[in-house]
C-alpha cells in the first residue's frame, strides 16, 4: 500500500467523553469509520480463538449456556484490578488490531482513502502505529460519570472502577495530535472537527 494514498486516523480517549459522536462528525466529512468496539464483538465469537483463550485465563463461567460470551461476567473479573484488566487488554488487543489491519486495507483496495479508527484503547493496543494521526476526545470526569449513568444504567461506584484503569488526560494530550473538547454542544464539536480536517490534516 502506498501510505500517500490514505490517511488512518487513530480516534481515541475516555469513556464517557463523547467519541462516539466525534466519529459520527468525521463520518459527516467523508471518513470511512472502522470501529474497534465491533471488532471486539468478532473476534470474541464462539469457538474463536480469542474467546478460548480468555475462558483459559478468566473460567468457562464467562460464557452464556449457548457458548457466546457474557461481557458482564467478564466485565466483573477483569476490571477489579489493573492486573485483570491488563490480562483482559493482552488477549483481546492483537486480534482486534489485526482485523483492523485487514479492515484498514480492504478498505483502501476500494478507494476509501479517509479512515477512522474508533478504538478506545488505542495506545494500549499499540494500534497508534498504524495511524497517520491521533485525535483524543475529552470530557470532565463529572460530565463523563453522568453520561455512563445514563446510557449502562451501571452504578457510580461501578464505574468509577471501570474508570480507574483508563489512561489520566494528561497521557492523552501528551500522545495526541489534536484534543477534542467532548463537553462542548453538538455544534461546537462538530465546529472542532471540521477545523481538524480542513485545517490540521493537511499537513500529515
Amino acid at each position: 500500500m502506498n501510505l500517500r494514498k490514505y490517511t488512518i486516523v487513530g480516534l481515541t480517549g475516555p469513556t464517557g467523553a463523547g467519541k462516539s459522536t466525534v466519529s459520527q462528525f468525521f463520518k459527516e466529512n467523508g471518513f470511512i469509520i472502522i470501529n474497534a468496539d465491533e471488532l471486539a464483538r468478532q473476534v470474541v465469537l464462539p469457538d474463536s480463538t480469542c474467546l478460548k483463550q480468555l475462558c483459559y485465563v478468566f473460567g468457562n463461567d464467562i460464557l452464556n449456556p449457548d457458548r457466546t460470551l457474557n461481557r458482564q461476567k467478564l466485565a466483573k473479573k477483569a476490571f477489579v484490578s489493573k492486573e485483570k484488566a491488563r490480562l483482559l487488554n493482552e488477549i483481546t488487543h492483537p486480534h482486534i488490531f489485526l482485523q483492523a489491519l485487514k479492515a484498514c486495507r480492504e478498505n483502501i483496495d476500494i478507494g476509501n482513502n479517509k479512515i477512522v479508527f474508533d478504538a478506545p484503547v488505542l495506545f494500549e493496543s499499540n494500534s497508534d502505529i498504524m495511524c497517520d494521526c491521533v485525535v483524543s476526545v475529552l470530557a470532565p470526569k463529572e460530565i463523563r460519570l453522568s453520561r455512563l449513568e445514563q446510557r449502562d444504567g451501571l452504578s457510580r461506584e461501578k464505574l468509577e472502577k471501570r474508570m480507574s484503569v483508563q489512561q489520566s488526560d494528561d497521557f492523552y494530550r501528551e500522545h495526541s495530535d489534536f484534543v477534542i473538547d467532548g463537553s462542548k454542544s453538538l455544534s461546537e464539536i462538530r465546529e472542532q472537527v471540521r477545523f481538524f480536517v480542513e485545517n490540521l490534516i493537511k499537513t500529515i
